[in-house]
């Protein structure tokens, strides 16, 4: 990966002096915030941190945080992101991963999918070991691969020559060199090979997601009834929405079993078309992504994507030959405030798209998605401008609140 960037972009700050370290954690009871529960939020509410849990209720000893203008929303989980910070997942050493998990976790992203572009099969497995690595230590939730099974006529910033059908058998050597972490691949479903793989890896319980494609809406609802539960990042790199060829963004929009992807960064997609979405899959459908690149959180500059050069200027990507857009600079934290703040939508609604749905696909509600007793202390502190002003992982402060 190169980089030359032109200015740093983000304002959030690393913790340092935590209140309570991993060996000594000091219980907290944060007051008077909204806090935004399961149920709805509660205003001037309580919530307790224990160890590296929420809990129902706190010790006399717990050390009182005012939160009085603020909310309090679980940590965001991001299932499609291919790096930050300067760093790219797809290259580069662990410590380069680690930089860009750390990039995103200072802007609230607790959870974090690391997503790999098209390279050839012998590479992706490799990688594919080294982030199997990252999530037995638990700094990654899994892989999603998105490519090299993807359409050639709907190609975005993937390298032509590497794509390739997607054979189940092919497929499967990408599970395998997972050891069990592939949360998501990405397919064109409509090619050979397509519908049998949706099969494949539906049955090791790896989701199967459309993208990338140039399927019809009846190649779509195959696909679908085959076992495909995701729509990659929904209307972009697909047939437009046609009223006599309606393509795959119908189906995916109708259809109750699938989880639409958007990038809500202003440059992805019109408001009218995020507001489509919300009308026609409802909240519990939708799950916000960055898709982000390696010049989220770093700034503007050239980079390499894959083997593929991208010129970012003014935070958005594009190929330098062909300009096709290339993944996003976007943080989860830029996204929810742009929901809340220019798409209108309800707090509530931007939790569920930021949090709740993403970590229900991942399997991983029982522990993250949402602010309740037992779940991870996972949760981020937003000011009345919906702000950033804090993040805590597990317990531990990653952003240290900036209260006055």
């Amino acid at each position: 990966m190169t980089a030359t960037p032109s200015g740093a972009r983000g304002t959030a700050r690393p913790a340092t002096n935590l209140p309570h370290p991993a060996t000594d954690r000091t219980p907290l009871l944060l007051t008077g915030a909204n806090i935004v529960l399961p149920t709805g939020t509660v205003e001037n509410g309580r919530l307790a941190v224990e160890g590296t849990r929420i809990t129902a209720s706190a010790p006399d000893d717990a050390q009182v945080i005012d939160l009085d203008g603020h909310w309090v929303v679980p940590g965001f989980v991001d299932l499609h992101n291919h790096g930050g910070g300067g760093a790219g997942f797809t290259s580069g050493t662990v410590d380069d991963v680690l930089k860009g998990i750390r990039t995103h976790r200072a802007h609230g992203t607790t959870t974090l999918v690391a997503s790999t572009v098209t390279g050839d099969m012998h590479f992706l497995a490799e990688r594919a070991g080294l982030l199997s690595e990252l999530a037995e230590q638990g700094d990654i939730a899994g892989i999603h691969f998105e490519g090299p099974f993807i359409s050639p006529c709907r190609k975005g910033a993937h390298s032509e020559e590497l794509l390739r059908d997607p054979d189940p058998a092919e497929v499967r050597k990408l599970i395998d060199a997972a050891r069990g972490h592939a949360k998501m691949v990405t397919l064109a479903t409509e090619l050979p090979g397509g519908i049998d793989s949706v099969r494949l890896l539906s049955e090791h319980g790896v989701i199967a997601a459309v993208g990338h494609t140039d399927a019809t809406y009846e190649q779509t609802v195959a696909a679908i009834d085959a076992g495909a539960t995701v729509a990659t990042h929904l209307f972009n790199a697909m047939p437009a929405l046609g009223h006599r060829a309606p393509g795959p963004i119908a189906a995916l929009l109708e259809d109750e079993r699938v989880t639409v992807e958007l990038i809500n960064d202003g440059t992805h997609l019109h408001p009218a078309a995020l507001e489509l979405a919300f009308r026609h899959a409802g909240a519990g459908r939708v799950a916000f992504i960055t898709d982000a690149m390696d010049a989220a959180g770093f700034g503007d500059g050239r980079y390499l994507l894959g083997p593929l050069e991208v010129e970012v200027a003014d935070g958005v990507a594009r190929l330098v030959e062909g300009g096709s857009i290339a993944g996003s600079t976007l943080t989860l934290d830029r996204a929810f405030k742009r929901a809340v703040t220019v798409d209108r939508l309800s707090v509530e609604d931007v939790v569920a798209a930021i949090s709740a749905n993403p970590a229900r696909l991942l399997g991983m509600d029982d522990r993250i998605g949402s602010l309740e007793p037992g779940k991870d202390a996972d949760l981020v502190l937003l000011d009345a401008d919906f702000e950033l002003t804090g993040v805590m992982r597990r317990g531990e402060w990653v952003v240290q609140p900036q209260l006055g």
